[in-house]
This record gives C-alpha cells, structure tokens and sequence, in this order.
C-alpha cells in the first residue's frame, strides 16, 4: 500500500500559479486563433507571476517542510520567492513591450525558419510575432521558485533542469543577428550540460558518503561521522554546478556571449533572475546541508569570489559592447554577493544571509532597468550597444540618459543608490565573519568596476553626438512600467533602505 505524501496547497500556492499559467500558456498556444495569441499570452504570464507574488507574500512567516520534506516554506524561500516572481512580472512586461511593435519586435517570428533563408529574410519585416516565449518564461520563473525553496538535492537538480531547459530556448529566438543569438544558445546548452552534470556526479557523491539527499540528515550525518574525502569532493562538484548557474568565475565562459547574443529582453531575465534563483540555492545548500562544516566549504568559496570579483572588473574595463560589459559586471557581482555567503560562516551568519538577499533584490532591479533602457537606444533595427554609439546621448534625449546614469551609479556602488546599500551589508558582514581581506579585494575590485560605469555617463554627458548617432524610441506602457518602478525601486533603496533591510533580516531564516 502506498501511503499519500503530504502536502501543504497553501505553502505550494505560488509555485501551482506560476507553473499553473505555463501549462495555460502551452494550451493557448493549442487553441487560441494567432491574431488574438499574444495579449492572451501576456495576461496569462502576468498573472501567473503576480499570483505567485501575492500568494508568496501571504506566506510570510511561515516556517515548514512539506511534501514529505521536499520543500522547505521559511523566511529566505518566501523572501526569495516573492523576489524572482516580481523581476518576472517585470520581465514579462518588457517582453510584451518589445512585440506590441512588430517591426521592433526582439524576438523571431518563427524559429523553425533557418537562418538567412529567403523566408527567414521576409520574417524579419513581418507584424507576426512570437508567442511561445511567454509559456516558456514562465516554465523558468517556476523552476527558479522551486530552486530557491529545494530541501533535497534530487529536487533541486530537477528545478536547476527546469529553470535551464527554457531559457536555453529562448536565448535563440533572437529575431535580428540570428546567427549570433544561435550561437549563443548552444553555447549556454552545451556548457549548462556539463554544470548539470557536474551537479548530478556530486549529488551521488554527497549521497554515497551520508547515505541521503535530504539537507538535514546530510547535514547531520557530516556531523556525526565527520567530513570525509567523498563527502568534501561532493560538495565541491555541486558547488561548480551551482557557481556556473550563478554566472561567477571561472565558470563564466558562457555568460558574455550568451548575454551579448540572446534578444536583449531576455538577458535582461536572465541578468535578474537567474542570479537571484542560483544564489537562493547556494545558500541553501551551504546553510542548511553543510552549515556545519565550514572549513570544507569557506576557503573554496573566499577563492571563488577573489577570482570572480577580479576577472569581472578587469575584462569589463576592455569591452566596447554594453551588454558585453554588463555581462562582465554581473561576474564582479557575484564575487561581491559571495562576499555575504561568507558571511555565513561566523557569529554574523544571519546577517550575512540577510545582506545576501537583500544584494541579490537590489541589483536584479537595478540590472533589469539598465537593460530596459538599452532596448530603447535604438540604430538601424537593432539596439545600438556599441559604446561609442551612447557619445552624446544626453543631448538627444535628456531623460534617458539621466535614467540610464541612476542605473549606472548604482551599479558602481555610489551612495544614495541602493547598490551602496547592497554593497555595505555585505562588506559588514563579511567583516563580522572575519573575512576583511576579502573585503579589501571587493573595495579595490569596486574601485576598478567604477571606471567603466562611469565610462558609460562620460560618453553620454561629455562627448559630442555623432551626426549619425542612434534614435531614442519612446516607450510604451510596459516598458515605462519597468523603469518607472526600477528607478524608484533604485532611489528608494538608496535613501530610505531601512524598511527592506528590516524585512530581509526578519526572512533570514532557513529550516531544513
């Protein structure tokens, strides 16, 4: 006789809407005439993800384990949750922004069509526009909710398959410089098999030396039998999966091209979201399942961070393409957000937990509006990402300038900013762990990264347009929507961050 799991509806809530509307998605994709497909398709996904905002909301101050242990309802899962449905719905709308104008449209018609062809040629001018990103996105803003909130390993390697397979789909369908944008997304499918990979040998591994999957008996047969060769080569093979996901150096490789390539919407998801999806599993797996063996994993993640921190500023200071840049960035980023997940390893471990949330809502914000800005510099048919192309621009368009300098200076870290905010909670709790050289290396690291955004403002401000210089479009109501609330999101967390940090350290919480 097999015995009924038990579940909790109300703790899966947010996950059964976001997934919920992607299986909807699929079905319009059925039986919703062409013509009236794509406001269908965005009602849906919107309301999946607000959904799952709402319901993750209504879940505050939960603490539970359910699905026979599965999956744990806590502080950081919610916190988590409710962070990654809201760059979603964000996301979602700067997608939809992008089609309602065909002849902008980021996305292909129809992918099926092979690049250069004569007919991928007539698509490229067509008012059809794609559809199935939407039910896809959707997929992989589910998979990122079920990877925050994982409490084993076989479901976290699932929810990792989940979040990826979609977004591996989506990075091709760009519907301009096609051959780039395929290009990318075999790159990211082919070395995100090797990360899953790595992942799933040291899931066995782990299992092999405790005898489970589950954190919280992993974590208790590491403290009663001690940490072993197998258990340490484990953690380490789940960690490089992790890492890669996470977009830090040295498993990096994949993250300038495919950012570069992908239709610049979604780069802009995958710059917010993802990020906040692999650092919600990262903490996990180091708190929960090995929280008690900190010299296994503290001087591999100390190392990590120094290269990522250093490899990001360096090479970003030699790019000329935005988004190129902006890719480079988010690997210094990830080193400055591990800078917190040391943090978890002293006396400060719920602060560190805390600033690392916090950080990871910030920046996906911030990251999210520098990208919707850049979809509205417009040449040719195409975003102008070159940087020599962005000389001038405050003369052309005043406001878009000042918008894309707030997103820049908060990237740098400049104060008022909500990335200062991020910046100083992790630095502090690092300190607080005892880990200040590392944080000596994240100033210096921050100093250098400060060049090329405020390279970016130079150009803008200071330089004179060229004749030919690109067209500024004027958003539409998604894409207004976007900045609007990014902007403010960016200010606000600057100025008056004092009720987010509150709320993030109320959430720092893990059960296991």
């Amino acid at each position: 006789m097999i015995d009924t799991p038990e579940l909790s509806l109300a703790a899966l809530a947010p996950l059964l809407f976001v997934l919920g509307a992607a299986c909807v998605g699929v079905l319009v994709e059925s039986f919703v005439p062409r013509e009236n497909r794509h406001p269908v398709q965005v009602g849906v996904a919107l309301a999946g993800t607000l959904g799952g905002l709402v319901t993750t909301l209504a879940l505050a101050g939960e603490r539970t384990v359910t699905a026979e242990g599965a999956l744990a309802v806590d502080g950081a899962a919610v916190f988590l949750q409710a962070t990654i449905a809201g760059l979603g719905a964000l996301a979602v709308l700067l997608f939809a922004e992008r089609s309602l104008d065909p002849a902008r449209s980021a996305f292909v018609a129809s992918a099926a069509v092979p690049a250069g062809t004569a007919r991928d040629r007539e698509l490229a001018t067509s008012e059809q526009v794609q559809t199935e990103v939407y039910p896809l996105a959707t997929f992989a803003i589910g998979g990122m909710m079920l990877f925050v909130s994982a409490n084993d390993l076989l479901v976290m390697f699932v929810a990792l398959e989940v979040l990826s397979l979609p977004l591996y789909l989506i990075c091709g369908m760009a519907r301009r410089r096609r051959l780039l944008s395929q290009e990318a997304a075999v790159k990211y499918f082919l070395l995100g098999a090797f990360a899953s990979a790595f992942f799933l040998y040291g899931l066995a591994l782990v299992y092999g030396a405790t005898g489970s999957i589950r954190f919280s008996e992993i974590r208790a047969a590491s403290t009663a039998e001690g940490t072993g060769t197998l258990l340490v080569l484990g953690l380490g093979l789940l960690v490089v999966g992790l890492m890669f996901k996470a977009s830090v150096a040295p498993f990096h490789a994949w993250t300038p091209d495919v950012y570069q390539g992908a239709p610049t919407p979604v780069t802009a998801f995958m710059a917010a979201c993802t990020k906040v999806a692999a650092f919600g599993a990262i903490l996990r797996l180091l708190y929960v399942a090995f929280g008690t063996s900190e010299w296994t994993w503290r001087p591999l993640v100390y190392g990590i961070a120094i290269v990522s921190m250093v490899v990001g500023a360096v090479l970003a200071l030699t790019q000329t393409d935005l988004k190129r840049m902006l890719a480079y960035s988010s690997i210094a980023h990830a080193g400055f957000l591990l800078t917190g997940v040391i943090g978890l390893g002293g006396d400060g471990g719920g602060s560190g937990l805390a600033a690392t949330m916090f950080y990871l809502l910030a920046y996906g914000l911030t990251t999210l509006g520098a990208f919707a800005v850049l979809t509205l510099v417009r040449e040719g048919d195409g975003e102008a990402t070159h940087l020599s192309r962005w000389a001038g621009l405050a003369r052309r368009s005043p406001l878009t300038a000042a918008v894309m300098a707030l997103f820049m200076l908060a990237l740098a870290g400049i104060p008022l900013t909500s990335g200062f905010t991020g910046k100083f909670a992790v630095f502090r709790a690092a300190i607080d762990a005892g880990a200040w050289p590392l944080v000596v290396v994240a100033v210096l690291a921050s100093a250098v990264a400060a060049f090329f955004y405020l390279r970016v403002m130079v150009l803008m401000y200071f330089s004179d347009p060229a004749p030919d210089g690109p067209t500024v479009g004027v958003p539409g109501l998604p894409t207004t929507i976007v900045l609007a609330v990014t902007a403010t999101a960016t200010l606000v967390l600057g100025i008056v961050p004092g009720a987010v940090l509150d709320l993030a350290d109320q959430a720092a919480i893990f059960v296991g």
